[in-house]
């Protein structure tokens, strides 16, 4: 945690000293620099900016670092030697962390719209008329789905990450297993050698779409978060219907 926490600084900090030393007018910096000046700005314009709009800057921080700190822990966490090798996103712990962080920033900053969306909506009757107010039922509804989806985000990284290592830690198993597989010390030698053969490309194999899959995860995570605080800020209807109770 402390050492992917030391690698997230370095990798916001260095872009963000040659930003206080350069006007925007400078040329654009190359290198690692560069490469981080390319990444942010990605998943800032294609992902906060085109959910949240003009509300994007103030939720980017912590936008930002959920992307970064995530994929961070997903990539050192496919990293076969220390200080890689630690599956922190894995752990539910760590994704419960960011799950209710997001769930508390989604509810505390969702407007009055939002609530009343929950427990009195306006719902469309036929024509111009509509119905005010909801059930017991519709309402309790309404407030479950307040807890699912960051139920959804924590269960969602957490299940894929920790898959991922599974499945590699599986492919270590079978080869002993195969060594032990009889009484007779050819066949097992046999055996285990070729599964051995097949075990190690298909880790390879494996470790190569965790890092397609340490992207994704971190990306969905970022996306569904930021979709989540947008449909708080319910904005109030301008032209209201004449209203029916």
């Amino acid at each position: 945690l402390f050492i992917d926490a030391i690698i997230l600084l370095l990798c916001v900090l260095i872009p963000a000293r040659w930003c206080r030393k350069h006007k925007v007018d400078d040329p654009a910096p190359k290198g690692f620099v560069g490469l981080m000046h390319m990444f942010i700005m990605s998943v800032y314009t294609d992902v906060i900016e085109a959910t949240l709009g003009k509300e994007a800057p103030k939720y980017a921080p912590w936008l930002l670092t959920c992307f970064f700190f995530i994929f961070v822990a997903n990539i050192m966490g496919i990293v076969p030697f220390p200080p890689g090798g630690g599956n922190l996103t894995g752990n539910i712990a760590c994704t419960v962390f960011f799950g209710v962080t997001t769930f508390l920033i989604t509810n505390f900053t969702g407007t009055k719209e939002y609530w009343k969306e929950i427990f009195w909506p306006v719902l469309k009757a036929g024509g111009t008329n509509v119905v005010e107010g909801a059930s017991a039922t519709d309402a309790f509804i309404e407030l479950f789905g307040i807890f699912t989806k960051p139920l959804a985000l924590i269960i969602r990284l957490f299940a894929n990450m920790m898959a991922g290592h599974a499945i590699a830690l599986s492919f270590a198993a079978i080869i002993f297993i195969m060594f032990n597989i009889s009484e007779n010390a050819i066949a097992n030698y046999v055996a285990g050698t070729g599964m051995t053969i097949v075990s190690v490309a298909m880790s390879a194999f494996m470790m190569l779409l965790e890092v397609l899959v340490s992207y994704i995860q971190a990306l969905v995570f970022t996306m569904l978060s930021a979709v989540f605080i947008s449909l708080a800020h319910v904005k109030s209807h301008e032209a209201e219907p004449e209203v029916v109770k």
